[in-house]
């Protein structure tokens, strides 16, 4: 059976889909449920680690911008590639990362993704097209931009996503960088994962636009705004620029509209935002349950169907916090190794 025909099938007819429900089979729109429950348990059973003493450190939750990464991710490849933050765990699950693998870097084990060395901040994982997160804010746009120099130089049909907050829009790298691929055509797509603060500074105090995707026109690039916590919104939005990508037009920005139901970090006292502002976000546009009232109001799941998912996902985390665990620890001996490139 072809895509189109499980579409057909799958599928109510006579109805104005949203372009996810157009573009999918119903058993990929399930799974695009999985992987946002998955990145939500997730960081809801690190921070639980991280409580109870499991996870030393600190850790930059994604809660509650679920869809935002996911969207983004769904017409990528494993070939195509991205670039994520110091908030990417939700960025690492959506392009294919293995959460067994990433709790053992949390836990600082062998079996972690960069073997324990990276943590919460630098879970890279090549094989998945991930160069990596980064602690640097807007550290990884400009090897985004290094990357897709490549992919057009190899003539191959690979494109780049650059994660980045809003915070990362008024460094100097922000702007160099989306002068350099707008010139050269580069197959990268810049994606401003806009929470409203960066840090404790909301972007009215910190931004001269009111849009972060305002300044595309500067260099010469679509610039493109959708709600973040709306999976097809964000899903069609990625897909044209990925198609514009592909086909050597070149560059887009695209601003996905979110929020972060924690703090910044850990040790963040959230003062800076009231309780109703939080609490209007985590009740009325939560990612997950938006999505999952559209997929039972399109057919393609019920509620028992949903339960299996949640029950599902919650053994998966369990199971990869236990592999953490038991992992081993590295090695005092072992200490320089795996942090710079092997010689040969």
């Amino acid at each position: 059976m072809t895509v189109a025909q499980a579409k057909a099938k799958d599928l109510p007819t006579g109805v104005n889909l949203p372009f996810i429900y157009r573009e999918y089979s119903a058993e990929r729109l399930k799974q695009a449920l999985h992987k946002m429950y998955l990145i939500r348990q997730f960081e809801e059973g690190a921070e639980e680690s991280y409580m109870r003493g499991l996870i030393h450190g600190t850790m930059h939750l994604s809660i509650g911008q679920e869809a935002s990464a996911m969207g983004i991710c769904m017409p990528l490849t494993n070939d195509d590639q991205i670039t994520s933050t110091h908030r990417g765990h939700g960025h690492c699950i959506a392009k294919g990362a293995e959460v067994s693998k990433m709790f053992a870097e949390f836990f600082g084990k062998t079996t972690g993704y960069c073997r324990g060395r990276g943590g919460s901040m630098h879970i890279a994982d090549v094989t998945t097209g991930n160069l990596g997160a980064n602690g640097i804010v807007g550290g990884g746009i400009p090897i985004a931009v290094g990357a897709a120099l490549t992919a057009k130089r190899l003539k191959s049909d690979r494109v780049v996503i650059s994660f980045f907050g809003d915070g990362a829009n008024n460094e100097g790298a922000f702007h160099e960088a989306l002068n350099m691929a707008s010139l050269w055509k580069l197959p990268v797509i810049f994606v401003c994962e806009n929470n409203g603060y960066g840090m404790s500074t909301s972007m009215a105090r910190s931004t001269a636009v009111p849009n972060v995707a305002d300044r595309a026109a500067a260099y010469s690039m679509p610039g493109v705004i959708v709600d973040g916590n709306v999976l097809s919104d964000v899903a069609e939005a990625s897909h044209e620029a990925v198609r514009r990508a592909r086909a050597g037009e070149g560059p887009t920005l695209i601003e996905s509209k979110t929020y972060r139901h924690r703090g910044h970090s850990k040790s963040d006292r959230n003062r800076y935002r009231t309780k109703e502002e939080i609490e209007d976000w985590m009740t009325n546009r939560d990612p997950i349950v938006r999505y999952e009232n559209e997929l039972m109001e399109f057919g393609v799941i019920d509620q028992a169907g949903i339960e299996a998912i949640r029950e599902a996902v919650a053994k998966e985390i369990a199971d990869g916090i236990e592999f953490a665990k038991a992992s081993p620890s590295p090695e005092i001996r072992n200490l320089e190794r795996y942090v710079y490139t092997e010689t040969v």
